[in-house]
């Protein structure tokens, strides 16, 4: 592991938000990890919620010389969100300047599968979320992973925009190892393409 921090880097709060069997908190660690490997200060959080009954999952990373993992409201420089109607839901957590890579896939919830809500339409979750940010980057995170060979590897893919954002100047050597020591060595390969194609995605966002 490296053990010296990247000089000046800039401290950054990332909340994560999904929903049970999205693989939120694998993708927090992979996160976490990945920093741990350039030698950068990291603390974890998480909220399981109601993951089992596929209720809402929250989770935090914080990088650098910060040594609370809680992000208060208005606080997230990024978040990262696997559902539309959670990054919505989470946006009290963002400030003027965040940056939010959310999945385009709803799941929707049991209220509104059997006729008691209204999931709300893409258009007025995405206007509503742009109005708050700095930027928003959408993502089709399921047909990436698809195209990697698994649906449930959206939750990497995911990562991979992040990492293809370079927001956090992690090296391919230190993502690489990270997923390695996530994932089982059976489901690396695909998992790592799912990454890359993230990562080209984010690169070009």
């Amino acid at each position: 592991m490296t053990t010296t921090m990247k000089e000046e880097f800039e401290a950054v709060r990332i909340f994560f938000t999904g929903v049970g069997g999205q693989g939120t908190l694998v993708a927090t660690r992979l996160v976490g990890e990945a920093a741990l490997e350039e030698g950068m200060p990291v603390t974890l959080s998480e909220i399981h919620g109601m993951a089992q009954r596929g209720g809402v999952v929250e989770s935090s990373v914080v990088v650098g010389d910060i040594f609370s993992p809680i992000i208060a409201d208005g606080e997230a420089d990024i978040l990262m969100a696997f559902e539309p109607l959670e990054t919505l839901r989470a946006l009290p957590k963002c400030h003027s300047g965040t940056i939010v890579i959310s999945s385009t896939v709803p799941i929707v919830p049991f209220t509104v599968a059997v006729g008691q809500s209204v999931y709300p339409s893409h258009e007025t979750i995405y206007s509503l979320v742009m109005e708050r940010v700095s930027k928003v980057i959408e993502v089709d995170a399921v047909a990436l992973a698809r195209k990697a060979g698994s649906d449930r590897a959206a939750n990497v893919a995911m990562v991979g925009v992040l990492a293809g954002m370079n927001r956090l100047a992690i090296s391919e050597a230190s993502w690489r190892e990270a997923l390695s020591r996530v994932l089982p060595p059976p489901l690396f390969d695909l998992n790592w393409k799912a990454f890359e194609l993230g990562r080209k995605c984010g690169a070009g966002s």
